[in-house]
């Protein structure tokens, strides 16, 4: 995430103020001119920008939110630069109340949440088609869920905000992680049913019954409500709407669909318009132009599975060792790690450009632990599209959730729910891994639930690295504590067999809840603080 740099007036002026006792100018006025609710709420325009407003703080991958740095608080990735987010302090242990990330999230909803009960306070007053109306009433409540949503996941049982708050109400108590679970559930559901199942491109970013579902899929299975999860997702499944991008030529399905080439894709089922146009100044090597911010672990690359479907440990030390001094040897890994991971001695920008992190030459740009370089010998690929080396403008949209994942949460969904044994799980798990190129699931390998559940979860790391959902599933998987304590490793030197140390990493157990900033702390009375903040 990039420090906070508003460009509307009105939230300027509140800075360096919680959004739940923000300025009294903001509680009663949210135009840039600061006109009256009267003056403003009439037109179909001002209900539309009014929407807008409350669209603003959809996650990015690269910008904004910066839900691809959040990798970097997981054993997916390193970060680097705390001037798009300290994130790394958190993997050391050393967050507090004053933590920048955490006070940018809390902040950064409550606002979002604020602008959606003033948008569905006032809407009524605008002189506009009443279908148009209730359909961005329920995009409103379906976004300020998904805010309470993101909150919840960081946070833990926070405040529910329904209405606009006046001076005298901002002193709201925290509700109950379960309250919270089942207000966002409940208006998730509500929306669902009401909102259409998709746009069309014109308003393609927008908030739909689809999306709602794929969101309330994904917090179930966070809290282990896999029944929801399996319906919810189910819900997405049989809208008919949805499937997953090929592109013409099959062997670039994969890595198409984070470029320019596969943006338009039926796979997408909410995106940030422009959500990775600063991707290049984010993971690209130095070298070429780029700034790198997020680092991949040995550990994720070690996740990919050989083309024949057996992971490098399978095969035994001897091919892991072959494997980590040249991670695509003889071009035998899973399609997925050259389109998700850059790595040592590998081409880019069209075999042009040879990665060599591990050359020691002062003139190296791309030597590891180079300001602005690689931490690992490693580099984020996904949403790296060489269009954007050129000067010009850099927008390639962001898909915050795809068709991959609902298909990835159903079928762990059954096998959570002891049916491991449906027949929809070879279907959908044949369907993500034909298109990245790999072979159908082995059944008589993967034969238990044990099994199954393993291959599932190291299916969704191949398919999903970098997304933001890691950090969610090594909570919600119990396996938090063991990936987040230790040391992480780096590429491996090709010519010493010695990976590189990058840092020792400390968790635990408050860490699995961020603490509510300290801003928030002072200024509300009745708000209290995670344990051991």
């Amino acid at each position: 995430m990039k420090k906070m740099k508003f460009s509307y007036m009105w939230i300027a002026a509140c800075a360096g103020i919680t959004t739940l006792s923000g300025c009294e100018k903001f509680l009663t006025n949210d135009h840039p001119t600061q006109i009256s609710d009267s003056e403003w709420w009439n037109t179909e325009a001002n209900a539309t920008g009014a929407l807008e407003s409350v669209y603003a703080g959809v996650p990015a991958g690269s910008s904004g939110r910066n839900v691809m740095l959040i990798s970097g608080m997981t054993d997916e990735g390193v970060s680097r630069g705390e001037n798009r987010g300290n994130y790394d302090i958190y993997t050391r242990g050393l967050q507090n109340a004053t933590w920048d990330v955490a006070e940018w999230i809390w902040r950064d909803n409550y606002l979002d949440i604020r602008r959606a009960c003033r948008f569905l306070e006032n809407v009524d007053k605008c002189f506009m088609d009443e279908a148009l109306k209730e359909r961005m009433k329920y995009e409103a409540r379906a976004l300020r869920a998904y805010y309470h949503m993101e909150c919840l996941l960081y946070f833990g049982g926070i405040p529910i905000v329904t209405k606009s708050l006046t001076p005298n109400e901002n002193f709201l108590k925290r509700n109950t992680e379960q309250e919270v679970y089942d207000f966002v559930a409940s208006e998730l559901k509500i929306c669902g049913e009401n909102l259409p199942p998709e746009y069309d491109n014109n308003d393609a970013k927008r908030i739909s019954a689809n999306a709602c579902y794929a969101l309330l899929a994904r917090l179930a299975m966070y809290y282990k409500k896999y029944d929801v999860a399996r319906d919810a997702a189910k819900n997405v499944i049989t809208s008919g709407k949805h499937s997953l991008y090929r592109a013409s030529n099959p062997a670039n399905s994969y890595s198409e669909l984070f470029m320019y080439a596969g943006e338009l894709n039926k796979e997408r089922i909410w995106f940030k318009v422009n959500g990775c146009g600063s991707a290049w100044t984010t993971f690209a090597p130095y070298g070429i132009g780029g700034e790198t911010y997020l680092s991949p672990t040995q550990s994720v690359v070690d996740n990919y599975e050989t083309k024949q479907g057996y992971t490098i440990q399978e095969l035994g030390p001897d091919s892991v060792d072959i494997y980590r001094r040249n991670p695509n040897y003889n071009n035998n890994r899973d399609p997925r790690l050259s389109a998700s991971v850059l790595y040592p001695g590998q081409s880019f920008v069209q075999s042009s450009y040879i990665l060599k992190p591990f050359d020691p030459s002062l003139q190296n740009p791309d030597k590891i632990g180079v300001q602005k370089s690689t931490a690992t010998g490693y580099w984020v690929r996904k949403y790296l599209d060489p269009k954007d080396r050129q000067s010009g403008p850099r927008n390639l949209d962001f898909m915050f959730i795809r068709y991959a994942e609902v298909l990835l949460n159903y079928v762990e969904a059954l096998v959570e729910l002891n049916d491991w044994q449906n027949p929809d799980i070879a279907v959908h798990l044949n369907d993500i891994r034909s298109r990245a190129g790999m072979p159908d699931v082995d059944f008589a390998r993967y034969n238990t639930q044990e099994k199954l559940r393993a291959f599932i979860r190291r299916e969704r790391q191949a398919e999903l690295a970098f997304e933001g959902q890691r950090y969610f599933d090594i909570r919600r998987w119990g396996i938090v504590n063991t990936v987040m304590n230790g040391s992480v490793y780096g590429a491996t030197d090709p010519d010493t067999g010695e990976a590189i140390l990058v840092q020792d990493r400390v968790y635990r157990a408050r860490d699995y809840y961020w603490p509510i900033p300290e801003r928030e702390m002072l200024s509300n009375p009745n708000m209290e603080q995670n344990e051991d903040y």
